[in-house]
């Protein structure tokens, strides 16, 4: 049977071997060398190293949540006054954690089952958003109380879109 050559990305074309309806790809024939990954890859070769690429994507989602994060806690904390020293140090610190729990669990959310995944976002959400409550200045008790009930919603709901989207 012969092998067809579909139009690839790199130049010339990625050889797929059809079974049926799916299609493999075989990096062997395609880059001409062995087959094996790293430097000597398909992709390897280009980019000179053999790690993992971070989408832009995932980078700049975070980043711009957590400036966003950050600037709110210190418009809170602020109430109108005037800006000090503590409050800048509150959006930087608060808004860069926010961005690196955010772009841990983005790294790390596919390799967990979906019951986990879903209490991660429900954590991350529960705890930012009471957090947040908690600098208007109400108590503890009644932060904490939000903030549960918010990531408990969120648990729910990305549990459901988890479990009906994932085969």
């Amino acid at each position: 049977m012969a092998t067809p050559v579909l139009p690839g990305r790199h130049g010339g074309g990625a050889p797929v071997r059809t079974q049926g309806a799916h299609r493999t790809y075989e990096p062997s024939r395609a880059s001409g060398g062995s087959g094996a990954s790293g430097a000597s890859g398909v992709h390897g070769a280009r980019s000179g190293r053999s790690g993992r690429h971070i989408s832009p994507l995932v980078l700049g989602v975070p980043l711009f949540l957590g400036i966003a994060y950050g600037a709110y806690a210190q418009a809170i904390a602020r109430s109108g006054g005037p800006a000090t020293w503590g409050q800048l140090a509150l959006a930087l610190i608060s808004g860069a954690a926010f961005a690196l729990l955010l772009f841990g669990l983005l790294r790390v959310e596919h390799s967990l089952p979906r019951e986990l995944r879903a209490a991660a976002w429900g954590v991350l959400v529960g705890g930012s958003i009471g957090f947040l409550y908690s600098l208007t200045g109400h108590s503890v008790l009644l932060s904490s109380g939000i903030g549960l009930a918010i990531g408990a919603g969120t648990v729910i709901a990305t549990f459901y879109r988890f479990y009906t989207r994932e085969p």
